[in-house]
């Protein structure tokens, strides 16, 4: 639970909360309630999941009337630059658990609770008022504005005389439909509506003007709702009318919202913890089966993300039931030996360019087999597993698309053509392939040698190429000044042609998969380098400060950003390896797994008590104070770090 005590910290306003709703759609916003980017809002929904998501309900306008005065409880930040009105001084406290809450302090020793959670059971994101005041204390009304757009979730919204305003009103349900092609917004609520349409103009966004986007929007109000506080709390819901949608209660807006929340308490409480909470936001539906959203607010699953983050997220928290109906969901995927890395967020053919996408799929495969309940595995399953981890090594032994084949001369896998990026690191900007490491990448022969080796448990037909390829890897890779390992051989497809550049990738042969390639004097010259050179508080740096092209600072446009991507820019997921291979070589004793926890990973546990609260951020600056940007919440960066307390023995 994240907590911040009176007085809020102003530095810690721009903090963010999640709620998801399990179907890729998701509420989301800042600690002090001033929306910071277009993927703010309180009814995101996914209208094909976990795609086709439409911002339809972005926020509120929310004021107390006592009369004679009014006190804000939102504030909105417009353009240029202006907070208004300014709310910090009454936000007394905000929690995430068991949802987002805040406590205001007014007048005379009153206190008022806002809440809001996204109820699961019936895809409604729900907002609840409560105010304490002492006997005698004057009775605000309360009014809450809903603001409204109706579009794509990476657009903004304008004024336009297209907007229909038009509200159709049933007992406690108010329902409004913006336009046609846009699902209808349904409203319950015990409080009164008034219909007075207007539009509130020129927000501003500040991260979206951070990253070089546009950055202003307008937003749509159709009505004001009135809340008695002295009779009962007030009670918003808020749902998109899908085809399909769980059904509604009709008990009465009061009862039902008190019934959801008593069901999504008890669901969250059910995981233990708030990472195993924070885990599950990441587990959303597609179609009728289930998939990893890669991170929030603009991801949707990608095949390398959820192959990695599946062995935190669920492998490594007993979920063992989701992760293999993700992995046989997948499975029905392979084409030409390879995975999907990405399918588009409008639908349409799923994109085949990634080369370590298909090998971190045998991984996690392996990884399910050998989890503690796998026993539970049927016959069926791992046929259908185990074929299609065959069908990926066959489809690359003799090669596929972009270039990706084993080489017959030392069995090692080269990949890439001019143009495309296949490793994970994959930023491109236009025509321009940031890194696009065409050759021979040194985890990508760490995950193909593993999977052959997987593989080779059940046909043994993959022992000759896995002996060959690993001894070339040993007698390929190691950099002799160093003694570490080259980041790619066989640059661009030219025989010889080293690539020296000093990046965290080499981990992978010593630690973060199931078999290591190095031990000895090049497994601890390879931690030694990356410990010296790469690792900060929050994962390891891309790239080394002293190479060519290092960027400290993930920051600006889009241009600079990708250029920055994987020039130096942090990322968190990779102390996973970095742990595994530094236990390899210190020792993996009781004392050096402590020491581990004490310096590797709770500068990381820190983290979650900012930014994406209770998740763990995307990316960091490679220089100091390592400022954390990208994504808030990253589904393998926090699969990574619960992967490493299941690893050290810590409870989570």
């Amino acid at each position: 639970m994240t907590r911040l005590d009176s007085p809020i910290d102003t530095n810690r306003l721009d903090d963010e909360w999640l709620e998801a709703d399990g179907a890729g759609g998701f509420a989301s916003g800042t600690v002090g309630i001033a929306r910071t980017r277009r993927y703010h809002a309180l009814l995101l929904a996914a209208t094909q999941p976990p795609t086709g998501r439409m911002v339809l309900v972005n926020g509120v306008e929310a004021w107390l009337d006592y009369g004679d005065r009014k006190v804000a409880l939102t504030a909105q930040r417009y353009a240029p630059d202006l907070l208004y009105p300014q709310i910090a001084d009454r936000l007394a406290r905000f929690e995430t658990a068991p949802w987002p809450t805040w406590r205001y302090a007014l007048d005379h020793g009153a206190t008022l609770t806002a809440e809001v959670f996204v109820a699961k059971a019936s895809g409604e994101t729900v907002l609840r008022w409560r105010l304490e005041a002492p006997a005698g204390a004057s009775v605000p009304t309360l009014k809450v504005r809903p603001l409204m757009s109706g579009r794509d979730y990476h657009a903004l919204h304008h004024e336009n005389p297209a907007f229909d305003f038009a509200a159709r009103v049933e007992g406690e349900a108010v329902r409004w439909q913006p336009y046609g092609d846009v699902p209808a917004i349904v409203a319950r609520s015990n409080g009164i509506y008034t219909h007075a349409p207007d539009w509130y103009r020129n927000f501003c966004y500040a991260c979206e003007r951070e990253r070089g986007l546009d950055f202003t929007e307008d937003l749509a109000t159709p009505g004001v709702f009135a809340f008695d506080l002295g009779k009962d709390e007030a009670v918003l819901l808020l749902r998109a009318a899908l085809p399909g949608g769980a059904p509604v209660a009709n008990a009465g807006a009061q009862e039902d919202a008190a019934q959801l929340a008593d069901t999504e308490t008890a669901r969250r409480a059910a995981f233990g913890s708030r990472l195993q909470r924070s885990a599950d936001a990441y587990v959303v539906a597609r179609g009728t089966g289930r998939t990893i959203v890669a991170g929030y607010p603009w991801f949707t699953d990608w095949g390398r993300d959820t192959f990695i983050a599946m062995r935190g997220l669920l492998l490594a928290s007993g979920r063992h039931g989701e992760a293999g109906a993700i992995l046989l969901e997948w499975a029905s995927t392979v084409s030409e030996g390879m995975l999907p890395n990405r399918f588009p967020d409008a639908g349409g053919a799923p994109e085949y360019n990634s080369v370590d996408a298909s090998l971190w799929f045998v991984v996690a495969v392996h990884d399910y087999f050998a989890a503690e309940s796998a026993q539970s595995v049927t016959p069926e399953a791992r046929r259908t597993l185990r074929a299609a981890v065959d069908a990926i090594l066959a489809g690359y032994a003799r090669g596929t698309r972009y270039g990706i084949a084993a080489d017959a001369r030392d069995g090692l896998l080269r990949a890439g053509v001019p143009g495309v990026q296949l490793t994970w690191m994959d930023a491109k900007a236009g025509d321009w392939v940031v890194t696009p490491r065409i050759g021979k990448p040194v985890e990508v022969q760490a995950l193909w040698i593993n999977a052959l080796r997987i593989a080779s448990a059940w046909d043994a037909r993959w022992r000759e190429l896995e002996a060959r390829a690993s001894a070339a890897f040993a007698a390929r890779f190691v950099e002799p000044s160093s003694g570490a390992l080259y980041d790619v051989i066989d640059a661009d497809h030219v025989d010889g042609k080293l690539d020296r550049a000093v990046r965290p990738n080499q981990l992978f042969a010593v630690g973060g998969l199931p078999f290591a390639l190095l031990d000895g004097d090049a497994a601890r010259a390879v931690v030694a380098q990356c410990e010296a050179q790469l690792l900060t508080p929050l994962g390891l740096r891309t790239l080394a400060p002293a190479e060519p092209g290092y960027c400290g600072q993930y920051r600006g446009g889009v241009l600079a950003r990708d250029g920055a991507y994987h020039q130096g820019t942090v990322w968190p997921w990779l102390l996973g390896p970095f742990v595994d291979a530094w236990l390899r070589v210190n020792g993996d004793t009781a004392p050096q797994r402590a020491l581990a926890h004490e310096r590797f990973v709770a500068p990381l546990l820190a983290h979650l008590d900012r930014a994406g609260l209770d998740h763990v951020s995307e990316v960091a600056d490679g220089d100091a104070p390592h400022t954390p940007g990208g994504t808030p919440f990253q589904a393998w960066s926090l699969g990574e770090l619960l992967r490493v307390l299941k690893r050290l023995g810590v409870p989570f």
